[in-house]
């Protein structure tokens, strides 16, 4: 029997029978969108992220389109982020009209390098792409925000990247779909940026099932606009409309799942560590493992080995498969180099760290649920083909 990459099933064991009683309820009130439970989850997430603020919405994407239009980012502005991530954070960028600036990874944590952030930006203000590459027109951007993205569950370097928006009047927006539950030097992940955006897509470390994300932030003003723009820019009543928005709202059957979930997610991280910590210990010496650096901690929504090269990661998966174990590639193209963004003109080797990633990693199975004795099949398997 294959083990599963996500555990979903045995996750829903957990939760079942609160969900079908909460289903109940919604049944009851037929107020299938925006109904009371909605409130009532956002209420609990802004507790667990240390924020004045949640608001939920459609999905993750939608989760970082509303803060982006919040600030009015748009045709003419750039956005700093990372190529190493999932399509749907440049995405986000450009679908305002503003540009995505990439930034490469550091090595080690994948997460965007504050040494080259500062090059960038350096590199903007003074039009000059030799020290640092730029896209096709940016003779005529203007620098508006950060998005670092918290990959695969660790917490990006706040400290230094909140102080480089500081310095440049930035905003920063995290891109936290993988990174929800994340702590950075003893606080909540989804608490240190302007906006943190989230996910709960079925496979995150916390998901609902079906597509649903959050945004989180201390910004009251922010807050307000945010609300609007997540029903079509309304304003005091929905046939009042002030700005241009989405139709972006989370379905009350989900926030029904959401808060059952949100009830053993603590539980849930620490196990997720616990998983984290034996893949450390038995695969140490064999394949490069994840670095969290003191003071962090992941939430886990991967975890991800390099191996030596193209070649042995493509063989050690192939191996793994032929034993009925899933991996994953996250991602085999950075998005700087995707086929849509060709127009930005970044060339193979303007990114080198998150183009070499994309060749090495691999991403064995990850979840609360792992049993010991898969995990030690998992292990063993890696430590003989490699």
């Amino acid at each position: 029997m294959a083990i599963p990459f996500v555990d979903i099933k045995s996750q829903l064991a957990q939760v079942e029978q609160e969900i079908r009683q909460g289903f109940d309820r919604v049944f009851a009130h037929c107020q299938f969108i925006m109904g009371p439970e909605i409130k009532e989850v956002e209420d609990q997430l802004a507790a667990f992220a240390g924020t004045k603020h949640a608001i939920t919405c459609s999905s993750g994407t939608d989760a970082l389109l509303m803060p982006l239009m919040a600030m009015g980012i748009g045709a003419g502005d750039a956005v700093l982020t990372t190529p190493f991530t999932f399509f749907a954070t440049l995405e986000s960028i450009a679908l305002l009209g503003a540009t995505p600036v990439v930034v490469d990874v550091d090595p080690r944590t994948f997460n965007i390098d504050p040494a080259k952030l500062e090059l960038a930006i350096k590199a903007l203000k003074v039009k000059d792409p030799s020290i640092h590459p730029l896209p096709a027109g940016y003779e005529n951007l203007t620098l508006k925000a950060i998005m670092p993205v918290d990959l695969f569950g660790l917490p990006a370097d706040y400290d230094r990247i909140m102080a480089i928006a500081a310095r440049e009047k930035l905003y920063v927006i995290g891109d936290s779909a993988q990174g929800f539950g994340g702590v950075y030097k003893g606080r909540p992940v989804s608490a240190i940026p302007h906006v943190t955006a989230t996910s709960f897509f079925p496979a995150k470390p916390l998901g609902v099932y079906g597509d649903g994300g959050a945004v989180f932030t201390n910004d009251d003003n922010l807050a307000d606009v945010m609300r609007s723009i997540r029903v079509h820019g309304m304003g005091h009543d929905r046939y009042y409309n002030v700005r241009l928005g989405l139709n972006a709202r989370f379905d009350t059957f989900q926030a029904v799942v959401l808060k059952a979930k949100l009830r053993i997610f603590p539980a849930e991280l620490d196990a997720r560590q616990d998983v984290a910590e034996r893949y450390d210990a038995g695969l140490a010496g064999k394949v490069t493992t994840p670095l969290v650096p003191n003071g962090y901690r992941s939430s886990w929504a991967q975890y991800s080995i390099l191996t030596k090269g193209a070649k042995e990661r493509d063989a050690l998966q192939a191996t793994l498969k032929a034993q009925d174990i899933p991996t994953m590639i996250y991602y085999p193209i950075p998005c700087h180099l995707q086929p849509v963004f060709s127009n930005l003109g970044y060339k193979q080797g303007s990114m080198p760290v998150s183009e070499g990633l994309s060749q090495t990693i691999l991403s064995l199975p990850m979840h609360p649920y792992l049993t010991q004795d898969d995990q030690k099949k998992i292990i063993e398997a890696v430590k003989k083909a490699v």
